[in-house]
């Protein structure tokens, strides 16, 4: 948490913009009406998860003057885009794959929890009036709850179609999460 009297205007505009938007994501992934399929569950969960990396990235490019993390938000916006367009594409016939109520049951426990944590850490991430540390501290929780949603559907029978894009979803994220925390590190110690 922070003390908005010691925070900057433009810090307290990127604020309110990110809390927006996380408040959004969430109010997006846990009222989706879910079915007897994990892969559309996961789908349905995923792009408003993604649509927020997409708006938490343009918030930040209005903000920072650093390279690397422009090209890192500009990445962000792409990627998530493209699986989005990916998920969407397959939506209809990976609602076709249904799942026992046990696996369903357990699934969903399983996600709950991963979303339950990501929630409350992004919602109390460090803020101080570095911008861009600020983003990079918000997207690797948001990336590690990506991450955490993709490892948990792969336990389970889904849709062939899916298993490619929460593979892609992995590796980007994991990678992302490392550029992040090797630039948070540089930027941290100046």
């Amino acid at each position: 948490m922070t003390n908005t009297c010691q925070l900057s205007n433009n810090t307290i505009d990127y604020v309110k913009r990110y809390r927006c938007i996380l408040d959004t994501m969430i109010e997006n992934m846990t009222s989706v009406c879910l079915t007897d399929s994990i892969s559309a569950n996961f789908i349905k969960q995923m792009i408003p998860h993604h649509r927020a990396a997409i708006e938490m990235s343009e918030n930040l490019l209005r903000f920072t003057t650093c390279i690397p993390l422009q090209n890192i938000a500009q990445n962000i916006i792409c990627s998530q885009k493209e699986s989005i367009c990916s998920m969407e594409a397959i939506c209809s016939e990976c609602s076709r794959r249904r799942n026992t109520p046990r696996a369903l049951n357990y699934y969903q426990r399983s996600n709950e929890c991963i979303l339950r944590n990501m929630f409350r850490e992004m919602h109390t991430a460090c803020t101080d009036n570095c911008i861009d540390a600020n983003f990079m501290r918000e997207m690797i929780l948001h990336h590690r709850g990506a991450v955490l949603m993709s490892q948990n559907a792969l336990k389970f029978c889904i849709c062939p179609e899916l298993k490619p894009i929460l593979e892609s979803i992995i590796d980007s994220q994991e990678k992302g999460v490392q550029e992040m925390q090797q630039l948070l590190g540089e930027i941290t110690q100046k």
